[in-house]
């Protein structure tokens, strides 16, 4: 894997459809740093070369990198803040944009039909150097898969940056298996996915969530069946419809998923996905302040209730196949409804063990598992 180098010009004048121009800013635009006191990190840096404008944005935890064709009329880099440029562009008339940099003045200027801009610049040459994919290193992979394993997993991951490993998914390739598991230590997200003509080769990595969820936006629309991988010690590359994101690999052991799932539970319950997951998404409302929402199985049904002190209570029920003693516990409400929706089977399994353990949700098959912590329930 080797690396851009960018180099600092004198003078770039490049001209584009206003239309492609928006689209390639709003996605690189998501790349931009919005939390960093490094100038250069805000910014969006433009190259013109070889009739093509090319488009690159960093936070230094990943990096997004796309190009669409255009008039070069002279060839040169230049970096230009990137949220104005976005919302500029964004709002401009339609037509043809024409972007000029001359190094001397430090100003880029934009033109589009009678609307003119001019914006300050930051010089190429202090924009952090971007890995390329070189093929010996680099394998293909479903994309329709890999998109759909990271939209299972990807909710589970943990957004509190004091335990950086959990805010990542681990990314792992066996063979022809791709295995992402994702836990914030409240619930957990395990799934096997099965790959035609997989990549054959081993890999383990801890890729950021925040990663992974903008390769799934840039991938959703894409015309390609494939998204390019590629590795190296601390990142990894993921390539789409010509569009390259890096992201920064996460160092640290990721927590042993397999031990904490349970070898045993005391019930199974079939129940259906749908009906369950409307009447959760409900009463879910009335389980605010971080209240708990009750599930109580009973022969033959289960009903769902949530109260808070102040605000109100919501209680619905519905049949369901269920024998034995009655069973009341609690789940964090919008943790159950992600774990419902990442099932996509028309009957979701819940298994069970006591009030105080964690329950394991899945679907038909057992590629995809949602272990669920319980909450304490009051009385």
């Amino acid at each position: 894997m080797t690396f851009v180098d960018t180099v600092a010009a004198t003078t770039m004048r490049v001209v584009c459809g206003k239309d492609g121009l928006t689209e390639t800013l709003q996605v690189v635009g998501r790349g931009v740093s919005t939390r960093t006191t490094v100038q250069i990190l805000a910014g969006i840096m433009l190259r013109a070369a070889g009739g093509r404008l090319h488009l690159s944005a960093t936070d230094m935890e990943i990096s997004i990198r796309d190009s669409l064709e255009a008039q070069v009329e002279e060839e040169g880099a230049v970096v230009v803040p990137g949220r104005l440029l976005v919302d500029i562009v964004r709002l401009l008339p339609a037509g043809e944009v024409t972007l000029e940099h001359r190094a001397d003045e430090g100003m880029v200027r934009l033109t589009c039909g009678t609307a003119s801009y001019s914006l300050n610049t930051y010089g190429p040459e202090d924009f952090p150097r971007l890995p390329e994919v070189e093929p010996d290193n680099a394998f293909s992979v479903e994309r329709e898969a890999f998109l759909d394993t990271i939209g299972r997993v990807g909710r589970s991951a943990s957004r509190d940056e004091s335990r950086p490993v959990l805010t990542g998914i681990l990314v792992r390739f066996e063979g022809d298996k791709l295995v992402m598991a994702a836990t914030d230590s409240y619930r957990l997200s395990v799934k096997e996915t099965s790959l035609t003509g997989g990549p054959g080769r081993e890999l383990e990595a801890i890729v950021p969530a925040r990663a992974l969820q903008e390769l799934a936006r840039i991938g959703q629309g894409a015309e390609a069946e494939t998204i390019e991988v590629g590795v190296q010690e601390n990142q990894v590359v993921f390539g789409v419809d010509g569009v390259w994101l890096t992201a920064r690999r996460i160092d640290g052991q990721f927590p042993n998923y397999k031990q904490l799932l349970p070898e045993q539970f005391e019930a199974e319950v079939q129940l259906p996905r749908e009906e369950l997951l409307d009447v959760v998404r409900r009463t879910g409302l009335l389980a605010q302040r971080k209240s708990p929402l009750r599930l109580r199985f009973e022969e033959g049904e289960l009903t769902v209730s949530a109260q808070t002190q102040d605000v109100g209570e919501a209680r619905e029920s519905l049949p369901v196949a269920y024998a034995g003693e009655t069973l009341d516990i609690g789940f964090n409400a919008e943790f159950l409804r992600d774990g419902l929706e990442s099932v996509t089977d028309e009957t979701a399994r819940l298994k069970l063990i006591s009030p105080l353990r964690p329950g394991l949700l899945h679907g038909e098959s057992d590629d995809f598992l949602y272990l669920i912590m319980p909450i304490r329930l009051a009385g």
